[in-house]
């Protein structure tokens, strides 16, 4: 298989795998915001069972944004790597422009993992902070019920 074939499966299967865990993320965001807005607080008699519902999915955003910056280094690792191949196969005829342009193009796996890892982070923050909110009001509902009873 020719170096330049490798080099496509990798660039375009890591960006793929990358652009695909982007749209798990905002997926599940979504989801969780709708379900969030609609929640009713007064339909669940257990502490546990509303968080429980209240944070389905979030481990799955947390998990991706802690680690696709290590999809795109690994992303970045493989092109480097096939980037000395070819130095190595083409000594004598490479110049070092296309060295570089071949580790500048090797860089933006690590980027675009950097592109999914921020987003995502801030939006399982956000949800989090959403969460701790809603069990927050559930908790003063039931006190208030408990009080009047």
């Amino acid at each position: 298989m020719p170096i330049e074939q490798i080099k496509n499966i990798v660039d375009y299967g890591i960006i793929g795998l990358l652009a695909f865990l982007s749209f798990i993320t905002f997926a599940f965001a979504i989801e969780r915001i709708l379900y969030y807005r609609s929640v009713k607080l007064e339909s669940y008699s257990h502490e546990k069972e509303l968080e429980l519902d209240l944070s389905k999915h979030l481990s799955t955003i947390a998990s991706i944004g802690s680690n696709a910056p290590f999809i795109g280094l690994l992303g970045t690792v493989l092109a480097i790597i096939l980037t000395f191949y070819i130095i190595g196969d083409q000594q004598d005829t490479i110049n070092p422009g296309e060295i570089m342009k071949h580790l500048a193009l090797a860089l933006k796996a690590t980027a675009a993992g950097l592109v999914v890892a921020i987003p995502a982070t801030v939006i399982y923050n956000a949800l989090l902070t959403k969460v701790d909110r809603l069990l927050a009001q559930w908790e003063v509902m039931n006190d208030k019920g408990q009080t009047k009873g």
